[in-house]
């Protein structure tokens, strides 16, 4: 391993063309990240990952082995994406079409998407969310929602462990610690006491 200027370590045999990555970051081998990308502090970006420009990657943000990140792609901090994930940025695709329509996708804080899930252009994976291994995911997701299936369907509600949440009343939903969460438009929200 080297360091790189910013105190972040890259392998040597990984290929980064950006000089914005935060602190504490690890890069792995076989790795190549494309200049114009944004990588927060103590992310884990594991072997054979590719990010193009554009893509923005929040802090605490874990990349397993085979992902490749495109331009449009955002992961706010405390991400974690499972082995051979795939996103698309494009919902019609051709072939050297160099004028398509660049469609944004954002997976936000502390959501975990499963192994070789697949993610479709412009869906929004909510706060907290985890979906199962090989889900395809073709629609948004809300906040703290457990997603799994082709095409990924709602199978209940998880805490920020990923322990599945109990029903406790119309649209409340209660934690094995005892948390209490109201449901709402984008999914839960955590009941805070006054």
């Amino acid at each position: 391993m080297t360091e790189g200027t910013g105190g972040y370590y890259k392998h040597p045999h990984s290929l980064v063309e950006t000089n914005q990555i935060g602190a504490g970051t690890t890069i792995w081998a076989f790795v190549h990240i494309l200049p114009d990308v944004i990588i927060g502090e103590n992310c884990n970006i594991c072997d054979h990952c590719f990010v193009e420009g554009g893509v923005k990657i929040g802090n605490n943000v874990t990349l397993k082995c085979g992902i490749y990140l495109w331009n449009g792609v955002t992961l706010h901090d405390n991400v974690f994406l499972g082995p051979n994930v795939v996103f698309t940025n494009d919902l019609r695709p051709r072939s050297r079409q160099h004028d398509y329509t660049l469609t944004e996708t954002h997976v936000h804080f502390g959501a975990s998407v499963g192994a070789n899930s697949t993610v479709l252009a412009g869906v929004r994976i909510g706060r907290f969310a985890m979906s199962g291994v090989g889900a395809v995911i073709t629609r948004d997701v809300k906040d703290y929602a457990l997603v799994y299936g082709n095409p990924a369907r709602q199978h209940g509600w998880v805490d920020e462990r990923g322990d599945k949440l109990v029903a406790d009343g119309p649209g409340q939903w209660r934690s094995n610690s005892g948390v209490l969460f109201i449901e709402g438009d984008n999914g839960l929200t955590r009941k805070v006491d006054k």
